[in-house]
């Protein structure tokens, strides 16, 4: 269901995780009390639960930070607003790389930045749905036009940007996290994050790439109880269940945005040092789905070209080239 006005500003007032009596919340909106209680409810059906104390009012099951331009603006350095052509918050969106793809269509330029508080339709590899409870994480979706070369000069985007991902987590001092080829954020093998490049354009002209990021801050075990491969959040990584959505959104801009807009100068040679620290499967056994085929082997890492190099048990290695493969780990799936 779509945040009503009234809704938001009950969410505003509740968003400390503190008790507001329904008498005083009544009085900020200008409404009755049974009318706070109805709205109270409608909220609840999209997920964000509340308790009711008699004597002490209502308050949230978890305390809430609102996105805000304003205060994601004070951390975006000089850089990076200097790429940004839009920006757009939404309360609730299908999803934000649909919506800019529509964008893209409808001619967006580059530089178009979208946030959600909730997505509906959240967007992951192949299909799958990304979980996206209202006001917990990180939905993030940036459009860009790259000039020449066509989808191949992009080839190994998302590689890069999930070294952006990293530097910024970095810069928080959120350690011990990973990358996954092609496109996936872990840490200590469970998923934290996922990377979706969603390209169109000539095949040797211009191009447009709409990149989108979600990254798990909290969710609850009600709310991640559809995900079927072993996940994680910020919350339990740090052991903080009060997170700066605001200032992590800022400071995923100042690394993101330079790594894309840069990208078809540079191309993926320039990350690929930095992507092999990270390296969450050199070394592992895996199964590759590859079309209607499985088939199993160690990696050997990427090569210079951010194509995964798979070992057969016959000794012989192979690339697989981004987006034409997924595949399994022993103990979990990929689903960027």
């Amino acid at each position: 269901m779509v945040i009503a006005d009234k809704q938001k500003k009950i969410l505003t007032l509740l968003a400390d995780g503190e008790f507001h009596s329904g008498s005083d919340l009544a009085r900020a909106l200008g409404v009755s009390r049974s009318a706070i209680w109805k709205q109270l409810n409608c909220l609840a059906e999209s997920g964000l639960q509340h308790s009711a104390v008699s004597g002490k009012g209502y308050r949230l099951d978890k305390s809430l930070e609102l996105l805000a331009q304003s205060e994601i603006y004070e951390v975006v350095n000089e850089q990076a607003k200097a790429l940004i052509s839009s920006f757009e918050i939404h309360d609730q969106i299908n999803s934000t790389n649909s919506y800019l793809v529509e964008c893209a269509h409808r001619g967006a330029p580059s530089g178009f930045i979208c946030f959600a508080e909730r997505q509906t339709a959240g967007k992951g590899r192949r299909g799958r749905q990304w979980v996206s409870p209202y006001g917990s994480n990180i939905y993030l979706s940036i459009l860009w036009r790259y000039q020449q070369g066509g989808p191949a000069a992009i080839s190994g985007l998302s590689l890069a940007v999930g070294i952006a991902v990293i530097r910024a987590l970095k810069q928080h001092n959120i350690n011990n996290i990973g990358l996954k080829w092609p496109n996936d954020i872990y840490s200590r093998g469970k998923k934290l994050g996922g990377i979706l490049v969603e390209v169109s354009g000539e095949s040797d002209g211009p191009c447009t790439a709409v990149i989108g990021l979600g990254l798990n801050l909290f969710l609850s075990e009600t709310e991640s109880e559809v995900i079927a491969q072993a996940w994680t959040d910020l919350s339990k990584i740090t052991g903080q269940h009060k997170l700066f959505r605001n200032e992590l959104a800022g400071t995923l801009l100042n690394h993101l945005l330079p790594v894309i807009a840069g990208f078809e100068s540079v191309g993926i040679k320039a990350y690929l040092d930095e992507w092999r620290a990270y390296d969450c499967l050199a070394g592992r056994l895996v199964t590759i789905l590859l079309a209607d085929k499985q088939l199993k082997g160690t990696v050997e890492g990427i090569n210079d070209t951010g194509m995964l190099l798979l070992k057969h048990a016959d000794g012989s290695v192979q690339a697989y080239a981004s987006g034409e493969v997924s595949f399994n780990s022993q103990s979990d799936e990929s689903a960027g």
